[in-house]
């Protein structure tokens, strides 16, 4: 049964509807939560605090408070640090390539595809789907936070084939790029089911070496990545593991892969996610 997901900032903070992550912005809008010395920009100063920097040179000021009042300089300006409420995009990155358990593997990536769904209308969140097998990757599920169109979809999956593991992260780099461009305020999160090893290349690169290129331009992006091994521990080489490094986030061996274990792996990170502010530019 799909089950409803809250970060664990939210059900501190509130119980409503709404974004789910907690981020820091740039922009003049949202909570104004601290001050920070101004570096570069000047805008958005907080008086307050610069006022409080400002007021125990009062007296080493005596020149300037012969024409003000109150004497502050350059370095006294602090600048407010504001925190917004952002909505996610998960999309899971999933190797549909021909294995003895890609049945397993699809039946619970659907479950925690659902499982998201369920709860993304009232968190503004949107959930994705790429498959990749035989020599391309394919968006079987655009971000959606519909659950009628992501059963329509989840219907009927092609699998079997080759590995090509850099078509299928180099789809993922290409949707986050546009979603991001139309909606700037998304934090992307790729959640990526491979036991690692691609065998089929886009370009002249050897497979592994092209999957790794695309992985580094993916992390570059500022998408966040969780790697679920779907190697059986007995033959691990740790090429999911490598993978994981060069995106920049960890990478879990599920002992038993069901839609719940998924689902909780995906959780996980929206929670660390949800409990710092990350920083963004506008």
């Amino acid at each position: 049964m799909p089950r409803k997901l809250e970060g664990h900032i939210d059900r501190l903070t509130r119980r409503q509807s709404g974004r789910r992550t907690r981020t820091r912005t740039e922009q003049k809008r949202g909570r104004y939560i601290q001050a920070r010395p101004v570096k570069e920009k000047t805008a958005d100063i907080a008086f307050d605090a610069t006022i409080r920097a400002a007021a125990p040179h009062q007296r080493s000021r005596s020149e300037q408070r012969k024409h003000v009042s109150f004497a502050i300089l350059p370095s006294d300006l602090q600048r407010k640090v504001r925190v917004s409420r952002a909505p996610n995009l998960i999309l899971f990155v999933v190797d549909a390539s021909w294995s003895m358990a890609v049945a397993e593997r699809m039946s619970a990536t659907k479950g925690a595809i659902l499982s998201l769904i369920t709860d993304a209308y009232q968190r503004r969140d949107r959930v994705g789907l790429i498959v990749f097998q035989k020599d391309r990757a394919l968006t079987v599920m655009p971000p959606t936070n519909s659950v009628h169109l992501a059963h329509r979809a989840l219907a009927d999956i092609p699998v079997g084939g080759k590995t090509p593991l850099s078509a299928g992260l180099n789809l993922a780099s290409e949707v986050f790029r546009k979603e991001t461009n139309t909606h700037p305020e998304v934090l992307p999160l790729m959640v990526l089911l491979t036991d690692g090893a691609g065998n089929v290349s886009m370009g002249d690169l050897q497979p592994q070496e092209e999957a790794h290129r695309v992985a580094e331009r993916l992390r570059d992006q500022g998408v966040r990545s969780v790697v679920i091994n779907m190697e059986h521990a007995a033959f691990d080489q740790g090429l999911a593991q490598g993978l994981a490094d060069h995106l920049g986030g960890p990478c879990y061996t599920l002992h038993e892969l069901k839609a719940d274990h998924l689902y909780h792996a995906v959780k996980q990170e929206l929670d660390e996610v949800s409990g710092k502010a990350r920083p963004r530019t506008s």
